[in-house]
C-alpha cells in the first residue's frame, strides 16, 4: 500500500491561505459585475399559489379586508347535551365500576361510572343514555336498559 503524501506545516498553510484568496478574488469579481446571486433566486407566488419567477401584477392587485382574515382554529361544533342516545356496553369493568358505551349512530365511545348506571348491567347490552361533559371528555350519564 501507498502511503498518502504528507505536507508540513508550511505547505498546508500555504495551501490555506491560496484557498483563501481565490475565494476573495471571486467574491470581488462578482461584486465588479454587478449582478447579485440573490436576485437569481427570487420566486414569486401568484393568486393559485404556483411559484414564478416573474413579479406579481400590482395593478391586479385585490383588496383584502383585515377584519375578515381569521387566524385561528375553528370552534368545535356544540354538541347538543341531554339528548338520548342508544349505544352498546363495549367495556364494563365491574370490579372497579367503570366502562365504555359506543354510541350506535356515530361509533362515537363514551366513558361511564357504575353510579351513572340506573340498572344493572354488563357488557353487551343494548341501552339509552344521556352525555355530559367530564374533565377529560364527554361522559356517559342516566344510563338504562334497552328493552
Amino acid at each position: 500500500m501507498a502511503r498518502p503524501a504528507s505536507f508540513n506545516k508550511k505547505d498546508n498553510e500555504k495551501k490555506k491561505q491560496s484557498k483563501r484568496l481565490e475565494k476573495q478574488q471571486r467574491k470581488e469579481e462578482r461584486k465588479a459585475s454587478g449582478k447579485s446571486s440573490f436576485e437569481d433566486m427570487l420566486a414569486y407566488v401568484d393568486e393559485n399559489g404556483v411559484i414564478t419567477t416573474t413579479p406579481p401584477d400590482t395593478e391586479q392587485k385585490e383588496e383584502v379586508d383585515i377584519e375578515n382574515i381569521v387566524i385561528a382554529t375553528p370552534k368545535k361544533e356544540e354538541i347538543e347535551e341531554n339528548t338520548i342516545l342508544k349505544g352498546r356496553v363495549e367495556h364494563f369493568n365491574r370490579s372497579k365500576g367503570y366502562g365504555f358505551i359506543k354510541d350506535m349512530a356515530t361509533t362515537d365511545k363514551y366513558f361511564f361510572h357504575v353510579s351513572n348506571a340506573l340498572e344493572a348491567i354488563k357488557e353487551g347490552d343494548i341501552v339509552f343514555f344521556e352525555f355530559e361533559r367530564g374533565q377529560k371528555g364527554m361522559n356517559a350519564v342516566s344510563i338504562k336498559l334497552a328493552k
